[in-house]
């Protein structure tokens, strides 16, 4: 796999060697990421202009697109200056007149000699009830009109490069894209009735229609395809090369876990039961397990992954749980003591606040095996933390943690399993695109006894009810959060908006009602705030931000959010998430500025009807693009130039699949298949496989 296939060449030499584009022009594409032929063969045209010839313009309806033939009339030199120059021609219906401004009248002449027929073809419009053409397209003999093609694509014009520039370098590009073996599925191929390659890239550049333009056209859905499953090989080849790493088999007796159960005063749900199994199951295998465990809201997760770790403690080893913040994991500590304790077996917690002598007879403990499941911030990563003997890593929130980190965590134990836990419910597609290297375990149900929570939309007008209601709901002894919009401008602002909403309250409901957390607290002031809340001194918490909110709170029924139209739907569906896990029933107040825009009142619609993450997800997606559904920008999802995971969102399983069957029955890629394959990785830039698969 030493270098690109020499049939590759052509598409990665200079741009200059197309039609029509010089060192200037070479430049100007580049910076909009056009480098190469092969980065132009796949900028595919976005849309396209119905140049089909007419008898006259009266079959349209302007303004409208027509090419008619015309015999050319009188011309009409401007009047006065900033006047346009005029020609009036007639098709075989009628008489309309062809406009140009800032005209060159020697230059015109010669295009549209008076008597002559040519061939036209632009915009119809009408002005002061005359139709016009304002500068068509195309002027041409009727024996030239030929070039004029029936349906002609519209690029995408990068740093205003003229369109048939564009057009003629994506025809030179196409001239030199080779013929290459096939790399998909021939089942698959005629299951879908995708054409070739190369026949798929012609139609891509020379629609026939607007139909083919369709992202649903099977030959743009063939170009989406390998797109995906050149990324699904990358990930199937690092998931492979995590697999040949050795793993430790971990055999859990079983004897801690019923201990658990048995202390639950509820059975876990059947989607618990599948999770806990399916986990077992890769941990007694001796390849390292790297699962993600995706949960909605409330469904459970801690349960399934403190299973996981009794596992390796069973094993006769260790487990560590990863947090985000030192907030997350002080409460990861609190919800598992109780089940520490009914195992029998010693948790503790590990971060930056630990020092001195205290750190150091943690460590201690660690290194000795005491300690049998350390909840920890990344402070476990440092150098001078040692585990005897480190069978699991959980870790929460996977995307604060990137790749890197979690071969870093897995590499503290020799071959340690990982296991990823999100609760940001992840459509389908991108679940595919970001975690693909992992196996996935999905938690679809809610525990029982979890009474859905009451939505309602509230103008910002009526605020005044809004505190009445919380003052009842005080009195009759239940708790509330308060979450202060996201202001942009910057934290400052952010902050007075918090503490201005602190004080108002403070005044409405009285003195040491009302507590205050936002983001530029030192941490034991944080700390101290959380704990007066979770404690139920403070009744109501007021917070700028949606991470301090990562406290479990049973008694707080009522989730105030108030400008909910400047947060994300996800953000929403956490914050009220936070909400609805004790036995009152829970309410979720949206409070808005009106007048809404179209989305803003959609997203707000949809956290009325549901309380599905996953629905909640998928909406998401086809509201903003998958780049901010993940945010973009430590997402590490890849960009695709013609794959659109909204709108193709069905081919990122099938490519998955077919990719992993691909690499069991072939994994070093030798078949006709997998070399094809290979050829495949090189013209997509998946330079990670091919080390992966060189490194082999």
């Amino acid at each position: 796999m030493s270098g690109r296939p020499e049939v590759l060449w052509p598409l990665f030499g200079a741009l200059t060697v197309l039609d029509g584009i010089g060192p200037k022009l070479e430049g100007v594409l580049a910076k909009s990421g056009i480098e190469k032929p092969r980065d132009l063969l796949f900028t595919l045209p976005h849309s396209g202009v119905d140049r089909r010839r007419r008898r006259s313009i009266r079959e349209v309806t302007a303004p409208a697109m027509a090419t008619v033939e015309v015999s050319v009339g009188s011309h009409q030199p401007p009047t006065a200056r900033g006047r346009p120059y005029k020609v009036f021609v007639h098709d075989a219906e009628t008489e309309f007149q062809l406009v140009f401004f800032h005209a060159q009248p020697d230059f015109l002449r010669r295009q549209l000699p008076t008597g002559q027929r040519r061939v036209v073809s632009g915009k119809v419009e009408l002005f002061d009830g005359m139709a016009q053409m304002v500068h068509p397209d195309h002027m041409l003999p009727p024996e030239e009109a030929a070039e004029i093609p029936d349906f002609e694509p519209v690029y995408p014009l990068p740093g205003g490069i003229a369109a048939k520039t564009m057009a003629r370098a994506a025809r030179s590009a196409l001239g030199l894209a080779p013929e290459l073996t096939e790399w998909i599925d021939p089942g698959l191929l005629a299951r879908e009735g995708w054409p070739g390659w190369h026949a798929a890239l012609a139609e891509g550049h020379g629609p026939d229609g607007a139909e083919a333009l369709s992202p649903h056209a099977p030959g743009r859905q063939r170009l989406a395809y390998d797109e995906l499953f050149a990324h699904q090989i990358t990930l199937a080849l690092a998931r492979a090369k995590v697999r040949r790493g050795k793993g430790r088999e971990s055999h859990g007796t079983g004897a801690l876990q019923a201990k658990v159960l048995g202390s639950l005063p509820y059975a876990p749900t059947g989607a618990q039961t599948r999770a806990i199994a399916e986990i077992a199951e890769d941990m007694g295998k001796p390849f390292r397990m790297s699962r993600l465990l995706q949960g909605d809201v409330g469904a459970g997760k801690t349960l399934v992954a403190f299973m996981a770790l009794l596992i390796a403690v069973e094993a006769g080893g260790q487990g560590v749980l990863m947090a985000p913040t030192e907030i997350l994991a002080r409460q990861h500590l609190a919800g598992l003591q109780p089940l520490a304790e009914a195992a029998g077996v010693r948790l503790d917690i590990l971060t930056g606040r630990d020092k001195g002598a205290e750190r150091a007879e943690k460590l201690k403990a660690l290194m000795d095996g005491e300690i049998a499941i350390l909840v920890g911030t990344h402070a476990v990563f440092q150098k001078d933390v040692a585990f005897a003997d480190l069978r699991l890593a959980v870790v929460d929130e996977q995307h604060r943690f990137g790749v890197a980190q979690r071969m870093e965590l897995a590499s503290k134990g020799q071959g340690a399993d990982v296991l990823v836990m999100t609760a940001t419910p992840i459509p389908r597609s991108l679940a595919l695109a970001q975690y693909g290297d992992m196996d996935v375990s999905v938690l679809d149900e809610k525990p029982p006894g979890r009474k859905p929570v009451s939505t309602a939309l509230v103008s910002a007008g009526r605020m005044a009810e809004v505190v009445e209601h919380l003052r009842k709901a005080v009195a009759e002894g239940h708790q509330a959060y308060w979450v202060c919009p996201l202001v942009e401008e910057s934290e400052v602002s952010e902050l007075t908006a918090a503490e201005d909403r602190f004080q108002k309250l403070r005044a409405e409901l009285g003195e040491g009602v009302v507590g205050l957390v936002h983001g530029q607290l030192p941490p034991t002031e944080k700390d101290a705030a959380m704990a007066a809340f979770v404690a139920g001194e403070t009744k109501v918490l007021v917070a700028t931000t949606v991470i301090e909110v990562g406290v479990d709170v049973p008694n707080a029924s009522i989730m105030v959010i108030e400008r909910a139209e400047s947060f994300g739907l996800a953000q929403l569906h956490q914050l009220r998430g936070r909400v609805g896990r004790g036995a009152a029933q829970s309410t979720c107040l949206l409070m808005y500025q009106p007048p809404l825009t179209e989305s803003g009142q959609r997203r707000l619609e949809i956290l009325r009807e549901t309380e599905d993450g996953f629905r909640i997800s998928e909406e998401d997606l086809a509201m903003r693009g998958a780049g901010d559904v993940i945010g973009t920008a430590q997402s590490g999802l890849p960009r695709f130039r013609i794959a659109d995971l909204e709108r193709q969102a069905g081919l990122m399983g099938m490519a998955q699949s077919d990719a992993r069957k691909l690499l069991l029955n072939d994994p070093d890629l030798v078949s006709d298949r997998g070399r094809a394959a290979r050829v495949l990785l090189w013209l997509m830039e998946q330079d990670r496989a091919i080390r992966l698969i060189s490194m082999g």
